[in-house]
């Protein structure tokens, strides 16, 4: 799967820590089936909390937008991200008597904090692909590891229903969604020489931060 041609060649520029973050130890055990079910409560708490401050990152996106395409799949992100994902986070718990509330009552670790101010900054003082170059990393990140796990089975019904989200033709079309955007948004203000623009530069910059802090959040999870 190609999530187009920005992604990519911002993927492959930080492949070495992209790598990091898509192939991490805590994928390896889930899919393996040998993850510890707290690490998993952990992460989803943490993640139901970081889902709330990311919508809030895509509505930003929604201010941003300098065109009416831009704003449609900006709102549509957000739409999934609520109505979507989360609601996942919160039936994957509830089936382990982890309440809604009890989701919400969670304190935000420093590392879940970290990341989304960092992206919710951007959102703030950035611009448009400043802000994209920041989400990008968790919407076709979590894609592509839907894609790469999607032939492990786990027994634990829990491992198996998160891998089998993101890699469903739902969460894949929001993927697809996400890239085309990304994709018009760089060549529309950049050019098709957007790689020789020092804005690429810093794009690069955001996107590599982001992938680091979605490798922090991994860790924070098997802790």
């Amino acid at each position: 799967m190609s999530y187009g041609k920005i992604f990519l060649n911002l993927k492959q520029t930080n492949l070495s820590n992209w790598l990091q973050y898509t192939q991490h130890e805590f994928l390896k055990q889930l899919s393996q089936d040998t993850l510890k079910k707290d690490c998993f409560f952990n992460y989803l708490k943490q993640d139901y909390l970081f889902l709330i401050q990311f919508s809030k990152a895509w509505s930003l996106a929604v201010l941003k937008s300098d065109n009416l395409d831009e704003m449609k799949i900006s709102a549509s992100t957000v739409n999934d991200l609520i109505n979507f994902e989360m609601q996942l986070h919160i039936d994957l718990c509830e089936e382990y008597g982890i309440s809604k509330t009890n989701l919400e009552g969670n304190d935000e670790k420093n590392e879940n904090i970290a990341y989304t101010r960092y992206v919710l900054e951007l959102g703030y003082s950035g611009d448009f692909l400043d802000l994209l170059s920041a989400l990008a990393p968790c919407v076709l990140g979590y894609g592509e590891i839907g894609l790469n796990l999607k032939n492990f089975k786990p027994d634990n019904p829990m491992y198996k229903k998160w891998i089998e989200t993101y890699a469903s033709i739902e969460y894949q079309d929001v993927c697809k969604n996400v890239a085309q955007l990304i994709d018009n948004a760089f060549l529309l203000r950049l050019g098709k020489n957007y790689n020789d623009t020092y804005k690429w530069m810093q794009a690069n910059k955001i996107f590599n931060k982001a992938t680091l802090l979605e490798v922090d959040f991994w860790n924070m999870a098997l802790k």
